[in-house]
């Protein structure tokens, strides 16, 4: 169960964050010209953000089948659905070629992308969670969490070596491509793994009870809206620092560094090192001191370590910026490793697949899908400085949320 929960999200994360590394490093000149490169970029990132508006129907959607039918059969559904927008954005003409339909089609391929994975992290974390012994939901929890560092490693390091192998001009010819038809392989690699698991125990019991409802969503809404707009916001930090250390560094190392895509990609396959390793110890550390502790102490450096992203990003050259990454991702590693436990926890087993899915997913929203967007503007407008504020206010709302929980709660 934990393998096929771990598989099944580094499939689904390396198919999510092939875009995120191609939205900077190929898609604004192949999908977006524009005279101006912030402008591009820009465009590139707003598509980027489309995924993130998508997770949450696919939430819904996956969800009140994984909680009607089982998390097996939705789990399978997800991972298709995210694996072929996936493989057809890699078949996708150019602007070049048929002008404004190309970014369209490449907007709706990303709204494919983000759908699935709605329906994909809820499952796959209940798969682990559900199936944990008393007092090891952390530490079982977080083993779907490291699809995310593996898939960003998979992915920065497929286009690594990539330009190893050709040109800038050839990867922008063609070789983009390869990332994202090489999905078909995960995909049947993860339904090889998905095909062969079981029920949960709490969900067999579940039905067992007859306890299922007939539209989670619906009782989601009515009887656990204080659990879902806590949960949002307490995931909120979580999500823009991600995305503040993954795709806007990226896009502020090649474009306003002029940092190699080599250099940068190396950065981007360190920190997801990093990131895997503090998610072990996020999830052993939260089953002996509560999950909710944990992530106040978390969520408190996270906001002190937001005064250091100007300083060490805006003076001390690649020393500052392994210095950046290795703390931001650290602390990324420490949030995200319980954020899944601890998301599910206020649900019972009946709805929980709706209601983390759609927790996490409206999380997403808030502090991921704009993140990259808004750390851009930040930067180019005001500067360094601001950007480090952003998170700080993030890091606030979060540690406030966490505060407002009760232990059950999270």
């Amino acid at each position: 169960m934990l393998l096929a929960s771990l598989i099944g999200t580094t499939i689904e994360f390396f198919d999510f964050y092939v875009y995120a590394t191609a939205a900077v490093l190929v898609f604004p000149t192949l999908f977006f010209p524009a005279e101006d490169a912030t402008t591009a970029l820009l465009a590139s990132f707003a598509t980027f953000s489309i995924a993130f508006f998508a997770r949450p129907f696919g939430a819904v959607v996956f969800g009140h089948f994984g909680d009607r039918i089982g998390r097996k059969a939705t789990l399978v559904a997800a991972l298709l659905t995210m694996g072929i927008s996936t493989v057809i954005i890699g078949l996708l003409p150019s602007y070049a070629q048929i002008g404004v339909a190309a970014p369209a089609l490449l907007a709706l391929c990303r709204f494919g992308q983000g759908f699935g994975l709605g329906g994909e992290w809820g499952g796959a974390v209940l798969l682990a969670t559900e199936n944990a012994p008393e007092g090891k939901r952390s530490w079982y929890g977080m083993f779907p969490q490291l699809g995310a560092p593996v898939g960003l490693f998979l992915s920065s390091g497929f286009f690594w070596i990539l330009l190893h192998f050709m040109s800038q001009e050839d990867l922008l010819a063609w070789g983009w491509r390869l990332p994202f038809l090489a999905s078909i392989v995960l995909i049947v690699l993860g339904l090889w793994v998905r095909l062969s698991i079981t029920e949960t125990p709490e969900f067999a019991e579940a039905v067992k009870r007859d306890q299922r409802v007939s539209v989670p969503v619906v009782e989601i809404f009515r009887n656990y809206k204080r659990s879902l707009f806590l949960g949002t916001f307490v995931a909120l930090v979580t999500f823009v620092l991600f995305y503040i250390c993954s795709a806007w560094l990226l896009s502020y190392n090649v474009k306003v560094l002029q940092i190699p895509f080599l250099d940068a990609l190396k950065i981007q396959i360190f920190g997801s090192v990093i990131f895997g390793i503090a998610i072990p110890i996020a999830g052993k550390i939260a089953d002996r001191t509560g999950r909710r502790a944990f992530l106040i102490v978390v969520t408190v450096l996270i906001g002190g370590f937001s005064f250091l992203l100007g300083p060490l990003m805006g003076g001390h050259g690649e020393a500052g910026i392994y210095a950046f990454v290795t703390i931001g991702m650290f602390l990324m590693g420490l949030t995200y490793g319980v954020i899944g436990a601890a998301l599910a926890a206020p649900f019972p087993t009946r709805v929980r697949y709706t209601g983390a899915s759609i927790t996490f997913n409206f999380a997403g929203i808030f502090g991921a899908s704009l993140a990259p967007y808004a750390a851009t503007w930040l930067q180019k407008t005001y500067g360094l400085g601001h950007v480090g504020y952003y998170l700080l206010a993030a890091s606030v709302i979060t540690l406030l949320c966490v505060l407002a929980s009760g232990h059950e709660e999270v």
